[in-house]
């Protein structure tokens, strides 16, 4: 009975790393995508912060999503994505909390 649980917790810590490995992916383009324009929100009160906008891998290239409000989450900081030279190709870091 222990090693069936042993083995039931192992297998599920796989997966847990295999998921994080797939979300943190990155891929890479030949041509890094036009940066978009549009407008910043005005911001909805005090104590709110600018997220960037992210590009995100969907479809099998990199779409827009667009910036947006929020409030700090404690002491973090938001560090900006960006585009990160890659095997003669573009690859882009996302934004994240730090």
């Amino acid at each position: 009975m222990k090693n069936q649980i042993g083995k039931i917790l192992t297998t599920l810590i796989l997966a847990c790393g295999l998921l994080a490995a797939c979300d943190s992916a990155m891929y890479t383009v030949a041509v890094r995508p036009s940066d978009p324009i549009y407008e910043r929100p005005v911001s909805p009160g005090d104590g709110y912060i600018w997220i960037d906008g992210d590009w995100v891998w969907e479809g099998g290239r990199y779409n827009w999503h667009n910036g947006y409000w929020s409030r700090p989450r404690g002491t973090r900081v938001w560090v900006s994505g960006g585009w990160e030279s890659r095997g003669g190709g573009y690859a882009w870091r996302r934004g994240h909390w730090k």
